[in-house]
């Protein structure tokens, strides 16, 4: 946020209007149905009505209804929409199926281990480790989709990470984290792909104006890594935890 605010001030960005008090809660009444979105995939995956995948497709399908009653979208629109959907899929797919082929690669090799072993082989020190183990995380992350690189180096990091008194939830939190920051930078970035896609413009050119975010990331992993209260107030709050 921080970040976002200085470029919004440096380069002048547009800002709305203020909104009369009369004006609020018909604008708010009116942008229900659409916040309601969020509680219904939200609250279908928590309550296991659906998957992540499944609340996707709801999703999908609740959006298309509520921009048809908006007058957003027109019937005529849907062939284009299929066709830009087509080809960002297709591109996401070709990046996905890259990465599988390379974790494939490296659950043949016996890389995984390899490297958990050599991690403990050369410090005993929780800090130094961590530290290893983001660093290690962050570079598999630009070459590796998020949920193949979670079920390969879950069960080589997680034992390490209880043995040293990391709480399950607050190891997950770093672990996705670490990937996630992977999936916005190149080579297989695929969010940074799509967004690009989105926005017309080539990857090459947006990396250079991300770099203040990935930093901003970068100094938020640290503090989440070895700052646990970020990550464990809420499940502390909510009992979650033994």
């Amino acid at each position: 946020m921080a970040v976002a605010f200085v470029f919004a001030r440096k380069y002048k960005y547009p800002v709305s209007e203020s909104i009369p008090w009369k004006d609020k809660l018909y604008l708010t009444l009116d942008a229900l149905p659409s916040l309601m979105l969020i509680v219904i995939v939200i609250g279908g995956i928590v309550t296991g009505i659906f998957t992540a995948t499944e609340g996707a497709a709801v999703a999908v399908i609740y959006s298309t209804v509520l921009s048809l009653i908006y007058r957003n979208l027109k019937v005529s629109d849907i062939p284009e929409i299929i066709r830009e959907t087509v080809e960002i899929t297709g591109m996401i797919l070709l990046l996905i199926t890259a990465s599988g082929l390379f974790s494939l690669v490296m659950s043949y090799t016996g890389l995984p281990d390899a490297m958990s072993e050599g991690l403990l082989g050369l410090t005993d020190n929780p800090i130094l480790i961590l530290l290893l183990m983001n660093v290690f995380l962050l570079a598999v992350g630009t070459f590796m989709d998020i949920t193949p690189a979670v079920l390969i180096f879950t069960p080589i990091f997680l034992p390490i990470a209880m043995e040293m008194g990391i709480d399950p939830i607050h190891f997950g939190i770093i672990l996705t984290f670490n990937l996630c920051i992977g999936n916005i930078t190149p080579p297989v970035g695929s969010a940074l792909f799509v967004g690009a896609s989105v926005a017309d413009i080539r990857v090459e050119k947006v990396v250079p104006i991300l770099m203040p975010f990935f930093i901003a990331l970068l100094i938020m992993l640290v503090i989440v890594t070895f700052t646990p209260f970020f990550s464990m107030f809420l499940p502390d709050l909510f009992g979650l935890t033994e």
